[in-house]
């Protein structure tokens, strides 16, 4: 069985769904999605009715992560999270839209929130209710930003977990396992074994959506508005 591992979307369905179709998936594969469905892009709506109908198809099991973008949805709407308040202000009128509700015309209040809630279908509410904070696989660490390096596992803070950045990528841990995350847009894919692997590439701002299959070591990839899959034998960066 594999396990692909799939970064940062942000509302672009084209790509993500041409992504996922063009994968060589097989009954019992494992597909993670890494986090950030929602906000910037143009179909944050789109993107969430696809990923469930790929959980009902079934055939794969599918992870969903929670990024810090569904955390501050969730917070706008009083359901959880947190930094609501800066919801629309990273790309949340996008996700708005998608739902087909107005952004608010003076400072945001409770009841902007609960219209989203209404608008929104009770599965897609579902969905970022039961978002996963983190999820193992082999010797890999699957997470939305990061872990801090400086505390023990069972010392992790979970807002960490969603928004760590700098003090993360720039410093090696001591977790037995590889982190696999998004979060953090890069150019390329960020290899820094044995410690971490950044798999947000910035699709969403005209890069590119990464998928890494972790067993075969095999990266997959599609450009912003493009079509093509590149496939890409990644194995030398264990090597080194």
């Amino acid at each position: 069985m594999k396990c692909y591992v799939i970064g940062d979307v942000h509302g672009c369905l084209p790509e993500l769904a041409s992504l996922v179709e063009s994968l060589p998936l097989e009954r019992g594969d494992t597909v993670v999605f890494l986090g950030d469905y929602i906000d910037r892009g143009p179909d944050s709506k789109g993107v969430i009715d696809y990923l469930l109908e790929l959980r009902k198809r079934g055939e794969q099991t599918t992870v969903f992560l929670r990024g810090n973008h569904e955390d501050m949805m969730l917070s706008f709407m009083a359901l959880s999270g947190h930094h609501g308040d800066a919801f629309l202000l990273n790309g949340g009128v996008a996700t708005l839209a998608s739902y087909g509700v107005a952004a608010p015309t003076a400072s945001p209040a409770a009841a902007d929130g609960q219209r989203l809630v209404a608008a929104l279908p009770p599965e897609h509410v579902e969905f970022f209710m039961r978002l996963e904070p983190w999820y193992f696989v082999d010797g890999f660490l699957c997470v939305h930003a990061g872990i801090n390096p400086e505390r023990a596992w069972d010392e992790q803070i979970g807002e960490e977990l969603i928004w760590i950045r700098h003090e993360f990528i720039v410093k090696p841990h001591a977790l037995p396992r590889t982190v696999l995350f998004g979060h953090t847009p890069m150019k390329e894919v960020f290899f820094d074994l044995p410690y971490k692997i950044g798999l947000d590439t910035g699709l969403v701002y005209g890069n590119a959506l990464s998928c890494l299959e972790v067993t075969g070591r095999m990266l997959y990839q599609i450009r912003n508005g493009g079509r093509k899959v590149s496939v890409t034998d990644v194995a030398r960066h264990w090597k080194g």
